[in-house]
């Protein structure tokens, strides 16, 4: 028997809308057809999709490993009849996004959020606000923002380059009056640093370059936090050195909380990406949202 792609389409609604009934209001079908429909799909592919009782179903092992083809159908559906519908359509439906907590220091998130809901009111924004790399096609997400030099090679995403952050060292005035001012990379090593932990647990090293010259050390400080915001209050505070990017650190510059460090020394720069699923069109909710955000991070 063959298979017929609408129906793999029918099944990620109904498992999407948690019931035959929701998915068949949303399809605007009579339930019984929904299914109808269903049921000929799982004798076609020989084994069962869900479990039925009376009022609920639960997917099936088999089931879920359908469900991701029959997602990326379903997408592929939905992104092709909005662009036939209107390549300019309005934006609109739930965009859910992940952004790393400590970027909300590289962007002012709370007006950006208000100017996004002013000017397209008819998208729904989720967003999750995690140190976590979330799987973005697992967990249906539309879109992760990520901070990285580079990031790992992925066909299932696609990943698009929003801005370029320098970075460097920095402390705060009374720091380097009880404790003086490194004239050489060198000197770090009788320094206290605050010390990074990334997402794999590791301390991050400071890596230091100057045209052709190279540096690369652990800072040795009692410190260590999972959070850049953080670090930079600890720094403020006269706890020790620590690498911030020019943009995170330049309110705390402008205030005298902080100073440049070894400023000719440099940090390795660092990359804002959007990240998306693979997908061949995008929802223009998408597009929009990214290319608001590229607009708000280069003014």
């Amino acid at each position: 028997m063959e298979i017929v792609a609408d129906d793999l389409i029918l099944f990620a609604r109904v498992v999407d809308a948690g019931s035959f009934s929701q998915a068949a209001e949303r399809c605007g079908l009579p339930k019984s057809t929904v299914s109808r429909r269903i049921g000929a799909l799982e004798r076609a592919l020989g084994e069962r999709l869900l479990t039925r009782t009376t009022r609920h179903f639960a997917i099936t092992e088999f089931g879920e490993q359908m469900l991701e083809h029959a997602r990326r159908l379903l997408d592929e559906a939905e992104a092709a009849g909005a662009l036939a519908q209107h390549r300019q359509a309005t934006p609109q439906g739930t965009l859910r996004v992940s952004l790393p907590p400590d970027f909300l220091q590289e962007l002012e998130l709370l007006p950006f959020l208000l100017a996004f809901a002013t000017r397209y009111p008819e998208v729904k924004v989720e967003m999750d606000l995690s140190p976590r790399r979330v799987d973005l096609v697992a967990e249906r997400f539309d879109l992760a923002i990520r901070v990285a030099a580079r990031l790992p090679d992925d066909a299932t995403l696609v990943a698009r380059r929003l801005l370029e952050m320098r970075h460097g060292l920095y402390a705060s005035p009374a720091y380097l009056a009880r404790f003086g001012r490194p004239l050489a990379p060198a000197d770090l090593a009788s320094h206290t640093g605050l010390k990074l932990i990334t997402s794999s647990g590791e301390t991050q090293p400071w890596q230091l370059s100057r045209g052709d010259e190279r540096w690369a050390g652990t800072p040795s400080g009692p410190i260590a936090v999972n959070s850049v915001g953080l670090q930079r209050e600890l720094a403020a505070h006269g706890l020790g050195l620590v690498g911030l990017s020019e943009r995170h650190a330049s309110a705390f510059v402008q205030k005298g909380l902080l100073e440049r460090v070894l400023p000719e020394w440099c940090l390795p720069t660092m990359t804002v990406w959007a990240v998306t699923p693979g997908r061949r069109l995008q929802p223009t909710r998408v597009t929009a949202f990214v290319e608001m955000l590229r607009e708000a991070l280069e003014a």
